[in-house]
């Protein structure tokens, strides 16, 4: 199959380093030609690339190779901030909107909330070396972080909890699943629509077991990798 040749040239190339992360590819047209073939082949060896991570498209601007991922450890309580410099990335935040709104059904089922409850909804978009990676929402409960809005939310929200409100997490409950990145979420992180995503629902809990904020993260599926050890009790 010309299409699975073409793919192991491209890794191939990848792995010798002759192609470079972030690295932007030909045109589909300028490939087709190189590997004297038909864009229908071209798409069908690069969209197994993108399936294994290796490339990722940007809206009307091409394909590019991917960075190596980052590593997401559940079992470790680090803001994206500090995950990413922990391993030698450049992390930027920036702030799309900050609101009081109605809960819908999916967050108020979420925040264990009564129907018309008001939440706080924050999303922002996460860069690694000035590419957007992630589109995250907040939702958090006003009554346990009533003034967040006064604050700086392209900072870090777990150093705000803990600086203005004593409150740190004690438990973090995960559920991840695959997803494809539509509208806005799409648009921000400059992809295609359909285009393939982790998403990484979060719920926090406070010191005192109270529920503080749930978190959705949209992210480019070949942008991060969850990587965590656990130690193991015998049974006897």
């Amino acid at each position: 199959m010309q299409y699975v040749k073409i793919k192991d040239v491209i890794v191939e190339q990848i792995e010798s380093g002759q192609l470079s992360p972030r690295q932007k590819l030909p045109s589909e047209r300028k490939l087709a030609e190189l590997f004297d073939t038909t864009r229908v082949t071209l798409r069908e060896a690069l969209s197994l690339l993108e399936a294994e991570g290796r490339i990722y498209r940007e809206d009307r601007r091409g394909w590019f190779i991917s960075p190596p991922p980052l590593q997401y450890d559940p079992t470790l309580a680090l803001n994206f901030i500090n995950m990413a410099k922990q391993q030698n990335r450049q992390p930027l935040t920036e702030l799309v909107r900050a609101k009081s709104t109605l809960a819908d059904k999916t967050v108020s089922e979420l925040l264990d909330l009564p129907a018309f409850s008001d939440v706080f909804q924050v999303e922002r978009v996460r860069y690694l070396e000035q590419r957007p990676v992630v589109y995250v929402k907040n939702y958090v409960r006003p009554e346990v972080i009533p003034t967040l809005l006064d604050y700086d939310l392209s900072l870090s929200l777990t150093d705000l909890y803990r600086e203005h409100y004593g409150i740190h997490y004690s438990e973090v409950r995960y559920r991840v699943s695959t997803t494809s990145l539509f509208g806005e979420v799409a648009q921000k992180l400059r992809a295609t629509a359909g285009s393939p995503a982790m998403l990484v629902q979060r719920l926090n809990y406070d010191q005192n077991g109270g529920l503080v904020d749930c978190d959705l993260e949209y992210w480019r599926h070949d942008a991060m990798c969850i990587e965590s050890s656990a130690k193991l009790v015998n049974e006897h």
